[in-house]
């Protein structure tokens, strides 16, 4: 089915995204794993080519284009060649920086924006902890107010880009007593005294994407530091995972539909009794199936797309395209790696590799049980 959703505009910019990764990135992917992070370089060519400030308004060096679409775009072509890039630069983009662009007040724009879109400040952002998991509410890491400062202590962890980034907008605790109501944004600079990195996380997959703890010991920042309003963040951040969840669902329903046209182009090549294994019925109609279920993932992925360029689409629907596209993806490259027999069990195969990358995706952004708790709730359970 042809997909309505792009014009001769998103298609242009898909096209210069591409020229981009074949001609600067997927020769270099295979170094990419070697290394367990993307290079500057990686960042700095991203920027120059404009693709890490899409939302960041022209004044402060980005393309100021008020279209999700074109996000979506780049989610996908960057999924289609490993499933670590829409998730790096998703971070660094489409969940961490709007919180500078919509939130931050003007010094912090001119300070950091133009920068981000250059791909010289490198972004992350600092919610999940150790205890916490999925329940942001939760979070120990606090700041104390000491005179005209705040005194940061605490850790977290899982954090994308930890390992490598510049600023880390940061979740703290700053008034106990009001629960979640008592949680602030901070913008803290990597080179703060009192915070420091610990090693990169060992994963089971995405390798290409730096992971690390980070650690706050008497790291003192000041009210121009806070994002958004004091003791704000927890809905700042419950505003903000929408346009997470919908990127990520983006990065996973493509990432399937390539590793899948990959799978169906095996079977094609692929010998066995004297026929390609692809025309064997079980396989036959396995693929088909699998098929029609990428492309109805996609339809609704798109409606998704389409309402939140529009600044409709609820958290709850949100909810829904995440886990089912997390869902959708494993069991579409379960079945891929079933397919190519021993050899997607191999390393060195793009089956192997995406498969593994791909399990985080039902865990990360809000587990699928707790996108199931909210669209339940919204049931009336």
């Amino acid at each position: 089915m042809k997909r309505e959703i792009y014009n001769e505009d998103h298609e242009d910019f898909r096209s210069a995204v591409r020229s981009w990764l074949e001609r600067d990135v997927i020769p270099n992917s295979e170094q990419y794993i070697k290394d367990k992070a993307l290079p500057r370089e990686f960042w700095l060519k991203a920027g120059e080519n404009g693709f890490l400030g899409l939302a960041i308004p022209e004044e402060y060096g980005g393309a100021g284009a008020d279209d999700f679409r074109f996000n979506a775009v780049l989610a996908e072509e960057l999924a289609k060649v490993n499933a670590a890039l829409p998730t790096c630069v998703g971070i660094h983009s489409d969940i961490t920086a709007p919180y500078l662009v919509e939130l931050g007040t003007e010094e912090q724009k001119q300070k950091y924006l133009p920068k981000v879109a250059s791909g010289e400040c490198l972004l992350a952002i600092g919610m999940t902890e150790p205890s916490g998991g999925s329940d942001l509410a939760a979070l120990k890491t606090t700041a104390v107010r000491d005179g005209d400062e705040w005194v940061i202590n605490g850790s977290k962890t899982f954090i994308t880009n930890g390992y490598s980034c510049d600023l880390v907008i940061t979740a703290v605790r700053t008034a106990p007593e009001l629960g979640p109501k008592g949680i602030t944004l901070f913008a803290i600079p990597a080179d703060a005294p009192g915070f420091s990195r610990g090693r990169k996380l060992d994963k089971v997959g995405m390798e290409e994407s730096d992971t690390a703890e980070l650690f706050f010991e008497n790291v003192r920042l000041t009210d121009a530091d806070i994002v958004g309003e004091l003791n704000k963040g927890f809905i700042h951040m419950m505003v903000k995972l929408a346009q997470e969840r919908i990127a990520c669902a983006v990065a996973n329903t493509a990432h399937a539909k390539q590793i899948l046209e990959e799978t169906i182009k095996y079977a094609h090549d692929r010998q066995a009794f004297g026929q390609s294994i692809g025309k064997f019925q079980h396989l036959k109609f396995w693929m088909a199936e699998l098929v029609t279920q990428i492309e109805v993932c996609e339809a609704y992925m798109d409606k998704c797309v389409e309402a939140h360029t529009k600044k409709e689409l609820t958290a709850v629907d949100a909810a829904k395209a995440k886990w089912w596209s997390s869902q959708a993806q494993g069991e579409v490259l379960d079945a891929c790696v079933q397919i190519h027999g021993g050899y997607g069990f191999m390393n060195e195969y793009r089956v192997a590799r995406a498969w593994r990358d791909a399990r985080v995706t039902k865990i990360w952004a809000g587990s699928n049980e707790i996108m199931k708790e909210l669209i339940g709730r919204e049931l009336g359970f």
